[in-house]
């Protein structure tokens, strides 16, 4: 039986209903709200355990097949070649943007005890978050064990072997790879199974979390989460709006035709919250508006919704950012450097995951590999919709720009496409 609401009404219907509740007990009878948190904490642990179980396998399977989706792009020729080496620098440059602008936008914000408390309430994780030491944290990147890595949940050495693992796969014999490519896709495939599988629950796992922390911390825990929400929107938006000088300065086009231009792909964008969905308009635009040849689009659009989001590695940056603030935890030049490669890394392989599948399965490896506590993801998890508009609305700016920064200035696409046809 179908029901009436879909799965991000029915979070957000949990999360107003909880916090209500939680609200009033926290305001008229807080002894009772500490016994009902008590009550909800576990209930919300085991939703976020059921959650965490399928992450290890699918961000290993992951990595790989992007590895694998990104060698088989560039093979397409030099125009594919210019577009994934585009892609890259964006997303690089988009991570390390919300690596400066995210904690510098949340040290502008009220932090309270309460609201610190508040987050690390979110099923009972501890007070006393420490994290590794400079030395400790560089030396396990590469893991001396590999099983050992994915049993401790060990994110960045994990995908430091997948990737390795990805890039070796390149090198054996096609048949093996294929079959092999066949298992890593299946894996991937069973995990995302059971993750909608645990996200059909998400009102009651949600429900529970929220329940639990706005009974403790009252109204402190709405303001986190609408400093998080204000946060994601503000990133989003910035780096949106960065592209328009960035196309302007690569392919000498006008501000205004590029704005005016791109305008009925944007309005589709923020209406269905897809790429996918806006990919008739951009190639719409793309060609009809921006006079983008159409093999050049052909080519690099598909590729962009494949491989290209531009606001992925922002949130996963954004969402540690926010960890890490809650927590106190500073986190040092050396680990926010890595953590844009690893962004960078992980957003490659999971564009085509489901909004919530990719929020949790994302944004984990990212926030452990800094040494940061991944509880708070489930009410991260909650108001993610809310930015989820911003975000589609940046990633699919950033695919029609990719597309117009491959053809650069008259005449660079046909040159390209000459030198494919010689080859």
């Amino acid at each position: 039986m179908k029901l009436p609401f879909s799965a991000t009404t029915r979070v957000l219907v949990a999360l107003a209903t909880a916090a209500v509740i939680g609200l009033f007990l926290a305001w008229m009878v807080p002894e009772t709200g500490a016994r009902v948190a008590a009550i909800a904490q576990p209930i919300g642990k085991l939703w976020l355990n059921a959650l965490q179980m399928t992450v290890v396998p699918l961000v290993g399977t992951l990595v790989v097949l992007g590895v694998s989706a990104a060698r088989d792009a560039a093979s397409s020729g030099r125009i594919a070649r210019r577009a994934i080496i585009i892609f890259l620098i964006v997303l690089t440059c988009a991570a390390t943007f919300a690596a400066i602008a995210a904690p510098a936008f949340l040290s502008l914000m009220p932090h309270s005890p309460e609201l610190m408390e508040a987050l690390k309430g979110a099923a009972g994780t501890p007070t006393d978050v420490v994290p590794p030491k400079a030395a400790d944290w560089l030396t396990g990147i590469i893991p001396s064990n590999a099983i050992a890595a994915a049993a401790a949940s060990a994110m960045l050495p994990l995908v430091v072997f997948s990737l390795f693992f990805g890039f070796a796969l390149t090198k054996i014999e096609a048949h093996r790879h294929e079959r092999l490519m066949e298992l890593v896709q299946a894996i991937a495939d069973v995990m995302i199974v059971i993750v909608r599988w645990v996200l059909a629950v998400a009102p009651i796992g949600v429900f529970a979390l929220v329940l639990a922390v706005t009974a403790q911390a009252g109204a402190a825990t709405l303001q986190a989460l609408g400093i998080y929400i204000a946060m994601l929107c503000v990133l989003y938006l910035v780096a949106t709006a960065i592209l328009y000088p960035v196309v302007r300065l690569w392919t000498g086009r006008s501000l205004s035709n590029f704005a005016s231009s791109i305008f009925p792909a944007q309005a589709v964008a923020m209406s269905t919250q897809s790429s996918l969905a806006s990919l008739p308009a951009m190639i719409e635009v793309s060609d009809r508006k921006l006079g983008i040849p159409l093999p050049t689009v052909s080519l690099v659009l598909p590729m962009a919704v494949s491989l290209f989001r531009l606001t992925s590695p922002i949130q996963y940056i954004g969402v540690a950012s926010f960890v890490a603030w809650a927590y106190g935890i500073d986190i040092g030049p050396l680990q926010w450097a890595t953590a844009v490669v690893l962004a960078v890394v992980v957003s490659l392989g999971s564009v085509g995951l489901p909004g919530q599948v990719s929020f949790m399965a994302t944004n984990m490896p990212v926030t452990q590999a800094l040494g940061l506590p991944v509880e708070p993801l489930g009410l991260l998890l909650a108001v993610d919709t809310i930015p989820d508009v911003f975000a589609t609305l940046g990633n699919v700016t950033a695919d029609v720009s990719a597309t117009a920064m491959v053809e650069g200035r008259q005449g660079d696409t046909a040159r390209l496409a000459s030198a494919d046809e010689r080859v």
